[in-house]
């Protein structure tokens, strides 16, 4: 890792980690749209994969401002978070669940990239680089526009869909499962 001396220094580095975070959804996102079942969540899913691409191209852009190589440094937070998404496709659950989960773990892409372009408008502000802050907060205006419409999929949708049935845990503590009837009368599961 370059010996980080300046406000700048560390501004440049916080770049190339966005710039590989958003590199690493590009290459995710296609594959966790796929097992989305819900189609408004499914169409989400993809105008922000177009919505990426965007910001790829405006850190380009603010490389440019900078005088800087465009490159990106392994961004191991977002790899972790995007492992833990992934490792749901891979769950044995019902698509209204999974659909649930997979915005659960969106909205932990949109919070850490929120936190992070939050931060580097701020530093370009503080460096009297007004343009490329222009830049980087409107990319921050749009995750926020993103999680705020994953929370409306969610609350509207999604969520309410997901409850419909019963759960292991129900089924494990309450020694039944209510899908198994007969009669009319819930019938114990056997173990």
């Amino acid at each position: 890792m370059p010996k980080l001396n300046t406000l700048q220094d560390i501004y440049i580095n916080e770049l190339r980690d966005l710039y590989n975070m958003e590199t690493q959804l590009t290459k995710t996102l296609p594959r966790i749209a796929k097992a989305i079942s819900h189609s408004e969540l499914k169409q989400a899913f993809e105008n922000h994969l177009e919505q990426t691409e965007n910001h790829i191209d405006r850190l380009e852009q603010v490389f440019e401002m900078c005088g800087q190589k465009v490159r990106g440094k392994k961004c191991t937070g977002m790899e972790g978070i995007l492992d833990e998404a992934l490792e749901i496709l891979s769950s044995d659950v019902n698509d209204d669940a999974l659909d649930a989960a997979i915005i659960g773990a969106a909205q932990k892409v949109e919070h850490y990239e929120i936190a992070s372009y939050g931060t580097v408008r701020t530093w370009a502000e503080q460096l009297g680089f007004d343009d490329q802050a222009e830049l980087l907060n409107q990319t921050l205006s749009e995750e926020k526009q993103a999680n705020e419409k994953l929370t409306q999929l969610a609350e509207q949708f999604v969520n309410e869909e997901a409850s419909h049935g019963e759960s292991e845990f129900e089924v494990a503590h309450n020694g039944y499962d209510s899908r198994s009837k007969s009669n009319g009368r819930s019938s114990r599961r056997s173990s």
